[in-house]
């Protein structure tokens, strides 16, 4: 397999295999039907979707190599542009629904693209502002905007010449395998997104490695909750279900999530952290109010997680064959009742979380990686799984620890460098193809355990220094805390920023070192900066994949860092 669109094509011989779920809001353009629920789409329909796509890229002369942005919701739409343009040997730049329109026209601009396809036309006058020369656009939803000329709906767009309509077959290009498949622009903490760029051989070999990690069955249907702009969803939640043969059914939004995990009743859920650690939020409130609950809750998690571990002797395990069904089986089933597996990545998963499901009876495992690994590195085996670990690397790839123990891989997932800035490229891949991944990582008995990333390093006043993001994770075992970020760098002591709805400082950097007792003793909280208003998208704390953007917390919160630091004598 050279072309990611064998990916659609290898299931040809079953055109009414269902591969998508669907919501359609009642009376929705192009649904065909006036009534609101889930619909089904098979392969002959989600094929049949593509050529119309690749038609129209035909009638108006696309070209191998020409890059096609796709700024949409997770949809059928999106995998049919998506395989569409693989099948032709165009360019996918995929962006965030959510991003803000600088960040949109920044990457429109810097990949040159022919095309970009919206949901609506909901920024496109900011986009015009920000771009002088616009690509063809077309909106998926909502009416033809007149006074841009180049703006089309997905209609328009789709309807084709029909004496000059040529080839009606879905078409998949023989392609070399470093033929590039995509620029990713990674939605960094810093500066301007850098587009990395994967081939197909790049992320075949990713899926093909990652479906050695764990069993997936043509029976299997997964709920895809993170958007396939993130290269995480787009390898283990979509290209790898197409390579299984699984259904995935696309959730709506965060909002409507327990609606759509009790439809679709999913056997396979994948996310990042921050998703599961709102699950856990929904039970430690229903057990709030009642004693009895809360004390069953943890006595059957403890001896769940110790059966998991080994550890459990044989009176604990009686009691856990009775406690689950009674405990963990009614809280599962808010999530659907059927899933036989969880896998988190993106972001280091807290082991209060893995600890709770895994005791509850709900397999979970976690991964690592990189955009620029296309992206899977390394993630835990369902017979081989430490959550506090991410696990072994993936088959075919090599891994080093420079001396400042910083992991190093190289492999065939590894990118191809970075669109049009061999500068940066230079900085993370060397000539002989190892990836400088810029996380501080130790490696015990063929696991890796993320120990923080390199860049963020605090060096206090006194030559102490240390990652903060493990530090960091310890202290979101605790759910006073719900969002934070240690600050100490030049300085004599460390002080917290958290998003709290308690302010009562002295408390809080007492439950802060109780969570840090484990760290060095220079690894410990004098001050508290706690806040209420939770760190968003929207409001420049987080990167579109949910990352702290420390630089903007600094300057956010720098009135208060100062006075803290100014309160205090060395």
């Amino acid at each position: 397999m050279t072309n990611l669109a064998q990916l659609l094509q290898r299931h040809s011989g079953t055109p009414d295999k269902v591969l998508y779920r669907q919501w359609h809001d009642s009376g929705e353009s192009g649904s065909g039907d006036a009534s609101a629920g889930w619909r089904d789409y098979t392969v002959a329909a989600v094929t049949s979707l593509a050529r119309r796509w690749q038609q129209a890229f035909r009638d108006r002369g696309f070209e191998k190599g020409d890059r096609v942005a796709i700024c949409l919701k997770n949809s059928v739409q999106w995998v049919a542009i998506d395989q569409a343009a693989l099948g032709m040997g165009l360019v996918v730049v995929p962006l965030y629904v959510i991003d803000n329109a600088e960040n949109i026209a920044w990457c429109v601009g810097n990949s040159d693209a022919r095309l970009l396809v919206l949901d609506t036309p909901r920024t496109l006058a900011r986009l015009r502002e920000l771009m002088p020369v616009m690509p063809t656009v077309v909106c998926i939803e909502g009416a033809r905007d007149d006074s841009v000329a180049s703006v089309e709906t997905v209609d328009a767009f789709l309807a084709t010449d029909a004496e000059g309509s040529g080839s009606t077959d879905f078409e998949v290009q023989s392609l070399d395998p470093d033929t590039l498949a995509t620029v990713v622009y990674t939605s960094g903490t810093t500066g301007k997104p850098k587009g990395v760029k994967l081939s197909h051989a790049n992320i075949l070999a990713n899926v093909e490695a990652s479906a050695q990690v764990i069993e997936l069955r043509d029976t299997d249907t997964a709920l895809s909750v993170l958007p396939m702009s993130h290269m995480f969803e787009r390898t283990c939640g979509y290209y790898l279900m197409l390579h299984a043969g699984a259904c995935v059914a696309f959730a709506r939004g965060i909002q409507q999530i327990g609606d759509d995990l009790a439809a679709v009743r999913p056997t396979l859920l994948i996310a990042v952290p921050r998703l599961f650690e709102r699950f856990l939020a929904r039970i430690e409130q229903a057990v709030a109010g009642s004693s009895v609950k809360r004390t069953l809750l943890r006595i059957t998690v403890r001896y769940g997680w110790k059966a998991f571990l080994g550890e459990a002797n044989l009176l604990e395990r009686l009691a856990y064959a009775r406690l689950q069904p009674l405990v963990g089986v009614p809280i599962l089933a808010k999530l659907g009742g059927r899933l036989r597996l969880a896998g988190a990545g993106g972001a280091k998963l807290e082991l209060r979380i893995a600890r709770t499901f895994i005791g509850l009876g709900l397999p979970m495992i976690q991964g690592y990686g990189l955009t620029e690994a296309s992206p899977v590195i390394a993630a835990n085996r369902e017979t081989d799984n430490d959550p506090s670990s991410v696990g072994q690397p993936l088959a075919g790839l090599e891994y080093r620890v420079s001396e400042a123990n910083v992991l190093m891989v190289r492999g065939p997932s590894v990118m191809q460098g970075y669109w049009r800035n061999p500068e940066a490229t230079a900085k993370v891949l060397s000539a002989d193809g190892w990836l400088d991944t810029g996380d501080i990582v130790e490696i015990r008995d063929g696991k890796i355990y993320i120990r923080g990333r390199s860049k963020d390093l605090i060096v206090l006043s006194n030559g102490e220094k240390f990652p903060p993001e493990e530090a960091e994770v310890a202290l979101l075992d605790n759910p006073v805390f719900e969002q934070v970020m240690l600050v100490g760098e030049g300085r004599h002591f460390l002080t917290l920023v958290t998003v709290s709805q308690d302010t009562d400082e002295k408390k809080l950097v007492r439950l802060a070192n109780q969570q840090l007792k484990d760290f060095p003793r220079y690894v410990r909280v004098r001050r508290v900066i706690p806040v209420q208003e939770p760190w968003t998208i929207d409001n420049g704390m987080l990167t579109p994949t949910l990352k702290v953007k420390r630089p903007m917390v600094m300057q956010r919160f720098a009135h208060s860092i100062d006075a803290v630091y100014g309160a205090e004598v060395d």
